[in-house]
């Protein structure tokens, strides 16, 4: 089921009449009524792959279970392994298999000798990059004691599968979403309001910006040899800001939503276009993802405690595998390889905790030493979008060749038909600047300093701008991941 989606309009109402009118009483009932309504919230997509949920959820609440009774380091190991294998195993044939396999293939081509070996057809489970390292958090913190294991398995299942971040995150630890299901949630109303203006801002960027940038990305780069340097610029451009409004945007639907609901999840994205290095880039871009390989991956590896080839190394091992986790395609691993030489520099040179405060903060506008950072960061992470992007690094490198011409001075020709966007992207750029130190950018404060009628001519705009302007429904990006 889409967040953009008549489906979805229709389902977020009657589970919130059911949460607070008919359960509120009975906490017990609350968890067992998320738990049905995010099991159809993801069987809408395809109820088979349910089993894969339930599956890896009883078997990490077990394990949980099994550990607190062990004392033995070696059982406990055992055990440990056990969840690792099981659920990186799913994810590793459904997600890998075929990968593994071509490359396999291509290896043995290249010494003269083929072999054949057909493929499967297998159908990636929606989201499960995302519930398996959720899962994954639970059963690696219990292990290390940081965690105590939960003997509620209405409250463990709901912590799973709740639906708001199900299929594309943020990747809830569960040490802070888990005791949430504990405790009897009160109806707030500041807090439900200021969830709908997340969720509006969210379908803004999503359905307004994303929606409407996917189409001319998808023009220009499955057409790139015959279009010039100026409108390849734009096509990076438009990709840059689709993943972005993609994302960011459903990150801010499912943060709305489950405050409509009593929860708090972590913020995932802090407006990182405005970072004035790659470091500060990946303290905001999907912060949950950052921070899941930063504590179960850097630092298990030794992180930035040893020499300065065990950091060299640590580093591009998590941006690789970050780069992987996202996709089988060389592509992705190019990508996190790029961001790796990226962030080499500034971490050799120590220098990449120089930034941690927010740009130009208690000022409107940058100093031009700030600017110019904010600007050198955007066009590096342009560059390694279009490896993103790009079906095959072939096709990425010769997309990046096309961009050296001298036809980037010129005007493209489908310039006009891209201004509606190009205003739009504006508008998220003027607002979410105007917003950079608050949670999300319809985050108010205090709402009453701002006259009723402003606020709700606002609101009014922006919903009528999602109606009218709307791209054609897209399924989000992260959806693929």
């Amino acid at each position: 089921m889409l967040f953009n989606s008549i489906d979805f309009a229709v389902f977020l109402p009657i589970v919130f009449f059911l949460y607070w009118f008919v359960t509120q009483k009975n906490l017990k009932l609350q968890n067992l009524l998320i738990i049905i309504a995010s099991y159809i919230f993801y069987g809408w997509w395809d109820y088979k792959f349910l089993t894969l949920i339930v599956f890896s959820s009883f078997l990490d609440y077990s394990i949980g279970l099994r550990l607190s009774n062990c004392e033995d380091k070696r059982k406990r190991k055992t055990l440990l392994v056990l969840s690792l294998l099981v659920n990186l195993g799913f994810l590793g044939f459904f997600k890998y298999y075929n990968f593994f396999l071509d490359n396999f293939v291509n290896a043995f081509s290249l010494f003269g000798n083929s072999i054949n070996i057909q493929g499967l057809n297998i159908i990636l489970p929606v989201g499960i990059s995302f519930y398996t390292f959720q899962t994954l958090s639970y059963t690696i913190d219990v292990y290390k004691r940081k965690l105590e294991p939960t003997r509620d398995i209405v409250s463990f299942l709901a912590f799973v599968s709740f639906f708001p971040q199900l299929v594309a995150g943020p990747i809830e630890r569960a040490s802070n979403l888990l005791p949430q299901f504990y405790k009897k949630r009160e109806f707030v109303y500041k807090k439900a309001i200021d969830g709908l203006r997340q969720i509006l801002w969210g379908l803004f960027k999503k359905v307004v910006v994303a929606d409407n940038c996917a189409t001319f990305a998808n023009q220009i780069f499955d057409n790139y040899s015959e279009n010039s340097a100026s409108t390849l610029l734009f096509g990076a451009l438009f990709f840059t800001f689709q993943i972005y409004g993609d994302f960011s945007g459903y990150s801010d639907i499912a943060i709305g939503t489950s405050r409509l609901f009593g929860f708090n999840l972590k913020q995932n994205f802090a407006f990182p276009y405005f970072s004035r290095d790659i470091a500060e880039f990946w303290r905001r871009w999907h912060m949950s993802l950052s921070t899941w390989f930063r504590d179960y991956l850097y630092i298990p590896l030794g992180g930035s405690r040893g020499g300065t080839w065990m950091k060299i190394r640590n580093t591009f091992i998590i941006f690789i595998v970050s780069g992987f986790w996202h996709g089988a395609n060389w592509t992705f691993v190019i990508w996190g390889f790029l961001n790796a030489l990226y962030f080499l520099p500034i971490m050799l040179l120590n220098k990449n905790r120089i930034n941690t405060n927010n740009v130009a903060e208690n000022r409107l506008l940058p100093t031009f030493t700030e600017f110019r950072q904010i600007i050198f960061t955007f066009f590096l992470t342009v560059i390694a979008w279009v490896f993103f992007r790009a079906p095959s690094v072939t096709d990425a490198i010769l997309y990046l060749k096309g961009l050296v011409s001298k036809s980037i001075f010129s005007v493209p020709d489908n310039l006009n038909s891209w201004l509606i966007t190009i205003f739009f992207i504006f508008v998220l750029i003027f607002t979410e600047w105007l917003q950079r130190e608050k949670q999300h950018a319809l985050e108010l404060g205090d709402a009453n300093k701002i006259p009723r009628y402003l606020r709700w001519c606002f609101y009014v705009i922006i919903f009528f701008t999602i109606f009218w302007y709307g791209g054609s429904e897209q399924d989000f990006i992260y959806f693929q991941f």
